[in-house]
């Protein structure tokens, strides 16, 4: 098989007969970094557990690097890094004190999980902690050392549920910053999200989700390159007058807009950069005095919620 994972079929029917998973299929290509997104509740997080052998499929199977989870968790699971839930550790022990403790776990020496374990604390900008007491740490500093712990051994394949889930607006950029790092190593991730702008800034590629069955997969590029119409957010020195709003409707490539400030507003564009320069220049000529001009990032959003609106 040459995806790391691989997942044919795979079903969860709770009591009443509620489907958290629905015949899903899914492929992680080699060295990827996949985004599994959907909103809350649409089967990500009981996914990743029956891949990582914390459930049990109704139905279905789920294979990391060609192993059954279902039939041979432990050799599957070997060569597997996870953080799944909010993280937990003994809150006595420092974060190379955990890292020893889990390498232990894991049959590595106390040399090896210390020289392993002391590039990792400073890949999660966590050395300056290394000595204190992780029941004194924050929530995100606790879901950097989880992060840390599953590179341990390091392992070929990655899965995260939720990683910035319930961090403050600083954690969620520093555990980002470190998933942007993971995109550059030799690893493939699987990573469930239901945080669009974050796929689309840290992904290679995105597995829509919704209701338990799978919406739509590909590289980001590609599905980005779906979505025909982009927002560009325009900030100005100054407002939109009556007059303007004819001329600006009549820009090829606007298909609407909307003003979301006294100097702000966000247009519906379609055209390639070439078309979005053109635009620019034309707003110029209106004389607003663009101060800023860029797409919002909800590219993503408008392919989603077709796909959603269409599975109903």
């Amino acid at each position: 098989m040459d995806a790391p994972i691989q997942v044919h079929g795979l079903t969860k029917v709770y009591g009443g007969g509620f489907r958290a998973v629905d015949a899903l299929e899914l492929n992680v290509p080699s060295r990827s970094f996949m985004g599994f997104l959907g909103p809350n509740g649409a089967g990500k997080t009981t996914s990743i557990k029956i891949i990582t052998n914390m459930l049990t499929a109704t139905s279905g199977e789920a294979f990391i690097n060609g192993v059954s989870v279902m039939r041979d968790p432990k050799t599957a699971l070997a060569d597997v890094g996870a953080v799944v839930e909010t993280p937990e550790f003994y809150p006595y022990l420092t974060p190379m004190e955990t890292l020893h403790y889990l390498g232990a776990l894991r049959g590595m020496s106390v040399g090896e999980s210390t020289n392993r374990g002391r590039d990792l604390l400073d890949m999660v900008k966590l050395t300056e902690w290394k000595d204190q007491r992780v029941g004194k740490f924050s929530k995100g500093m606790k879901q950097r050392l989880a992060i840390a712990q599953a590179l341990l051994t390091q392992p070929s394949v990655i899965i995260l549920d939720e990683p910035t889930s319930g961090l403050d607006p600083r954690g969620m950029v520093e555990v980002r910053d470190i998933l942007k790092q993971l995109r550059k190593m030799d690893v493939t991730v699987l990573m469930s999200s239901h945080l669009l702008n974050e796929v689309q800034e840290v992904c290679t590629d995105v597995s829509l989700i919704n209701r338990g069955k799978l919406l739509r997969s590909g590289s980001v590029a590609d599905l980005l390159d779906e979505v025909k119409a982009r927002k560009i957010e325009v900030k100005t020195m100054r407002p939109l007058t009556p007059d303007m709003f004819d001329r600006l409707r009549s820009v090829p490539g606007v298909k609407g807009f909307v003003v979301t400030g006294d100097l702000s507003f966000a247009i519906d564009f379609e055209g390639e950069e070439d078309a979005q320069a053109r635009l620019l220049i034309e707003l110029q000529n209106l004389g607003l005095m663009v101060v800023s001009f860029k797409e919002s990032g909800l590219a993503l959003e408008s392919l989603y919620m077709s796909l959603i609106m269409e599975s109903r």
